[in-house]
């Protein structure tokens, strides 16, 4: 395939050019269908064709494997997987420092403090006004 080797020359950018056509709108409506809006699906196409040609993806292309089709879908599921999980990651706070909290200790801790008529605020703000 052409394609493959799209930063050779001109045939290849074109025969790249001609394949991302091609296949931009199926791959976009299948990630709309997924429930991504217009907006995230097209960010997401677009991620995937750049992820696929930074990672010289098309050379695994073999026809004696399978379709070209069942090669992109697999492709893009796995594409959007790795997205899913990354997001999902962030929201957890993947991006953050981690601070280890011993919930143990915290609780050995509680238990020792004396008993009192105190509000939450008031525990952890002091006696005085704030």
């Amino acid at each position: 395939m052409a394609a493959n080797d799209w930063q050779a020359g001109t045939a290849a950018r074109r025969a790249m050019g001609e394949l991302v056509q091609m296949y931009w709108f199926p791959l976009y409506a299948y990630v709309r269908r997924r429930g991504s809006g217009p907006a995230q699906a097209e960010d997401l196409v677009q991620g995937f064709f750049a992820r696929l040609l930074e990672k010289d993806a098309l050379a695994l292309v073999d026809r004696r494997r399978g379709k070209f089709r069942s090669f992109l879908l697999a492709s893009l599921q796995n594409f959007l997987s790795n997205e899913w999980d990354k997001n999902r990651a962030a929201k957890r706070g993947g991006r953050a420092d981690i601070v280890a909290l011993d919930a143990m200790e915290a609780e050995a801790r509680y238990a020792a403090e004396p008993v009192d008529s105190m509000t939450p605020e008031r525990t952890i703000f002091g006696r005085g006004r704030h």
